[in-house]
């Protein structure tokens, strides 16, 4: 029998926990109990339990100190955190602590059922390591997970129950800090992972290539770390643990034999990272099947085809155009097949081309170019393709307004004639922030305001709006109209232009007296 420990101030609350569950059904008997934080931490150092429950918040030490102050003597055992503060940063705490189970008052039956068991099962996960021992001295565990992640991996050798790596899918995710400057991470992805709920540990964590590795294992991991990615959906809060990290993930599979190709994606995801929007902090599969197979080597003759564009646009002061001709750059970058080294030379040779060009076009004007040992290192020193592109709209902007031309009042105007010429791409708010040289937030604020609807809602309808013309023209199937008007995916295609019309496309097509012929 192992042996459990509980620690509360409260005596109703410690009596409590003796009849919740069946301890000695899971394998425990209480071998002792204490009210306050002293006694607590002596009789874990004399008695060493396999498990301790215990309170944050008791007299004389705290749970934490408690638990730093084991460690730090040595105790190996088990912890569960009990609290009546769900505070994330208790949970902050535990972790630096090595505690992976964090429950609150009042006590959930079934939760501290599922944390014991989990408990449990790593307690016969170690016990049974033992009989691999042999086998792991020729070829470590991380050593193996290399190998079944880059397709090197003999499984015909492999017992993969005994290693604990049979499952019904697999899933490899990459993560690293966010911010790239600041390599080091705070918070490590896997522990985060694991305060998310049952099932600890149904993941390996291991590093490759100097990158942080998860391969999760089964249904009930890759289905958590859905669940998990719903945070990302409007950007983790500011100073969050998430908000440190950058993840990438490649594909579910079925067979552990494919995991290498969700490895491969997870890591393609990651170099790609240059190209991401202000603010982004995941790459997903779905991201890459767009520009896997339609890369093109750089060309390095459009260097003077856009040094000449932004030049003759810069002294019609085509704002618009400006604008236009830079979301076509970064498109043009984003299809490339190149080290992002090269794509930062092939900006910065544009750049200094245009300035060259203006330079010697207006010798007369007080012109606030950087110097070009300055303009070299700036675009060398980016992290991301929308930092060099507000850079250039900026100083074009500054260009204009020093050789003459109007002001941006009617930036709004230009806004909205590129959203009605280009809803049938991927714009985003962010990108037209970064293309108009705007904040995100701030554009989108006053984008509100002046329209009296948000972004989203105004680009749904003009793609709307299109759709119902070729809809109206019975010449396209209703997912070539989706793709035509910016969307790419079908499902969702139908709830928008229900939202806005009242019909699926399919009933409107109908309303017209048009037969689909099959279209639909």
């Amino acid at each position: 029998m192992r042996k459990l420990y509980i620690a509360d101030d409260e005596a109703v609350i410690r009596d409590g926990i003796k009849c919740v569950i069946d301890w000695e059904e899971l394998g425990y008997t209480v071998c002792g109990e204490s009210g306050n934080g002293e006694d607590a931490l002596k009789d874990i150092l004399a008695l060493s339990p396999s498990l301790v429950l215990i309170d944050i918040r008791m007299p004389k030490l705290y749970g934490l100190e408690v638990i730093e102050k084991a460690r730090e003597a040595g105790f190996a055992g088990k912890f569960i955190i009990l609290s009546g503060y769900s505070d994330f940063e208790y949970a902050k705490q535990a972790m630096k602590s090595g505690v992976k189970h964090y429950l609150t008052k009042p006590l959930d039956e079934d939760e501290l059922l599922v944390a014991v068991k989990e408990i449990n099962q790593q307690f016969e996960t170690a016990e049974s390591a033992k009989n691999m021992e042999e086998f792991l001295k020729e070829k470590s565990r991380r050593e193996i997970l290399e190998d079944i992640i880059t397709a090197k991996a003999d499984f015909e050798q492999l017992d993969l129950k005994a290693l604990e790596l049979d499952a019904d899918c697999y899933q490899v995710v990459m993560y690293e800090s966010f911010n790239i400057d600041k390599a080091r991470l705070h918070y490590q992805f896997f522990d985060l992972f694991r305060l998310a709920g049952p099932g600890n540990e149904l993941f390996d964590h291991f590093e490759y290539k100097q990158k942080n590795i998860l391969l999760l294992r089964g249904h009930l991991a890759t289905e958590r770390f859905s669940r998990f990615l719903d945070h990302y959906e409007s950007a983790p809060q500011k100073g969050s643990p998430l908000d440190s990290l950058f993840i990438t993930y490649g594909r579910c599979v079925k067979d552990i034999d494919l995991c290498y190709t969700s490895y491969d994606q997870a890591s393609d995801l990651l170099k790609r990272r240059f190209f991401c929007v202000q603010g982004q902090h995941v790459l997903g599969f779905d991201d890459l099947p767009s520009v896997q197979n339609n890369l093109t080597d750089l060309d390095k003759t459009k260097i003077d085809e856009y040094s000449r564009e932004f030049t003759d646009l810069l002294q019609t002061f085509n704002r618009r155009k400006v604008a236009e001709s830079l979301y076509s750059l970064e498109e043009y970058l984003y299809h490339v097949d190149a080290d992002i080294s090269q794509v930062k030379l092939f900006m910065t040779d544009v750049y200094l081309q245009v300035k060259d060009t203006i330079s010697r076009k207006f010798t007369s004007t007080e012109l606030h170019f950087d110097s070009n040992s300055n303009i070299i290192e700036y675009i060398n020193h980016r992290n991301y393709l929308y930092e060099i592109i507000i850079y250039f709209s900026n100083s074009f902007e500054k260009i204009m307004n020093s050789i003459g031309g109007s002001s941006r009042d009617s930036v709004m105007d230009d806004i909205l004639y590129y959203i009605d010429h280009n809803y049938h791409s991927n714009i985003k708010l962010e990108m037209i922030a970064s293309l108009f040289g705007y904040n995100s937030s701030y554009l989108g604020k006053v984008f509100n305001r002046t329209v009296g609807e948000s972004f989203n809602s105004y680009v749904d309808k003009i793609r709307v709006n299109h759709a119902i013309e070729l809809l109206s023209l019975n010449k396209l199937k209703v997912y070539e109209i989706a793709e035509r008007v910016g969307y790419r995916n079908v499902d969702y295609f139908h709830k928008k232009f229900k939202k806005y019309t009242g019909d699926s496309p399919a009933e409107y097509r109908k309303k017209l007296g048009l037969s689909d012929n099959g279209n639909d």
